[in-house]
C-alpha cells in the first residue's frame, strides 16, 4: 500500500515517534511525504521514503496531485490545530481529494494508529482493488 505522510514544523517530532513506533509495520509498504518530513522518517527509522519537494516550494502540489491519480492508499497528516498555518488552503485541499477519492485520512496519531493497525490486519486491503495500476 501507499502511505502518504505530512507534518507541521510543529509535528515533526510526533510524526517520526510514530514511524518508529510502527516501523515493522511501515517497512511492508511503500512510503511518501514531502521533503522535509520524508527526511526525518528516514533519518529515525531507516525505511525509504520517496520524497516530494518541500511542501512550499510545490511537495503539497505533488502530494496532492497523487491523490488524485487515486495512488495514495492511506494519509496521514498532522497539522497543529492551535495555530493558523500559511498551509491552511492546502491542509483543506488534502481532506477534501482523499473525501473525493475514498482515501482513508488520519490528521491525529489516534486515527493514525487505528488506521496503521487495521491495515495490517487487511482492514485496508479493499484499496487494492481501487487504485490504478501503477
Amino acid at each position: 500500500m501507499n502511505i502518504g505522510f505530512i507534518a507541521d514544523n510543529s509535528r515533526k517530532d510526533l510524526i517520526e515517534n510514530f514511524c518508529v513506533a510502527y516501523k515493522y509495520i511501515l517497512a511492508k509498504h511503500t512510503l511518501y511525504a514531502t521533503e522535509m518530513t520524508g527526511r526525518r522518517i528516514e533519518q529515525a527509522t531507516n525505511l525509504k521514503v520517496h520524497k516530494f519537494l518541500s511542501g512550499a516550494v510545490g511537495g503539497e502540489k505533488q502530494f496532492i496531485d497523487m491523490i488524485q491519480r487515486n495512488y495514495m492508499d492511506l494519509v496521514i497528516d498532522f497539522y497543529n490545530p492551535m495555530q493558523t498555518s500559511p498551509n491552511e488552503p492546502s491542509i483543506l485541499q488534502v481532506t477534501q481529494e482523499c473525501d473525493r477519492y475514498n482515501i482513508p485520512l488520519a490528521t491525529n496519531i489516534a486515527t493514525a494508529e487505528a488506521m496503521v493497525l487495521g491495515m495490517d490486519h487487511g482492514d485496508l486491503d479493499w484499496r487494492n482493488s481501487v487504485r490504478p495500476e501503477e
